[in-house]
């Protein structure tokens, strides 16, 4: 029997104890259950579940364009920081792709996990050795090899992963 996305993420947890960066991507294309698994752990262990688009929207929205790609940064880790939490979970995360913002969304989230674990989902593929957003050509497409991050392969019934150490690229 497959072992749940959140069983997997709960069991990859200490791992990101002795790595630099405490982060877990929960990999996969849309409908797979990375939310699903999120809201469960959250439910589970009353850890603070945050829907990225929506909190960036909102804050950004009284914003001009400029400023924007500025604080997008800023507003993400004071809302983690806020959660006063050892874990946060980050969802719905593809608004930090958006090529208007102008971010890393891997670097991004790696700054975030410096002093807290995070678990996102991150919309896309892992093959083992490069994480992937989007389709090559496509604007917002994104692919770094060899990420620093525990990946856990949502949809599959792989073991997880750890990336390790390497360049990321666009």
């Amino acid at each position: 029997m497959a072992t749940s996305l959140s069983s997997q993420i709960q069991d990859v947890l200490p791992k990101t104890q002795d790595t630099y960066y405490k982060l877990i991507l929960a990999v996969g294309p849309a409908r797979v259950g990375k939310t699903a698994a999120l809201t469960e752990l959250a439910a589970k262990h009353k850890w603070p579940r945050v829907n990225v688009n929506l909190c960036l929207s909102e804050k950004l929205l009284e914003l001009t364009h400029r400023q924007r790609a500025v604080r997008v940064a800023g507003i993400l880790d004071d809302t983690v920081r806020n959660e006063n939490s050892n874990v946060v979970l980050l969802d719905n995360i593809e608004m930090l792709f958006a090529t208007e913002l102008a971010q890393d969304p891997l670097k991004l989230l790696q700054s975030l996990s410096r002093n807290r674990t995070i678990v996102a989902a991150w919309p896309g593929y892992f093959d083992g050795a490069a994480l992937t957003y989007a389709e090559p050509g496509h604007p917002e497409a994104r692919r770094y090899p060899t990420p620093q991050a525990v990946i856990v392969r949502a949809g599959k019934a792989d073991q997880p992963d750890i990336g390790s150490p390497g360049e990321e690229s666009k």
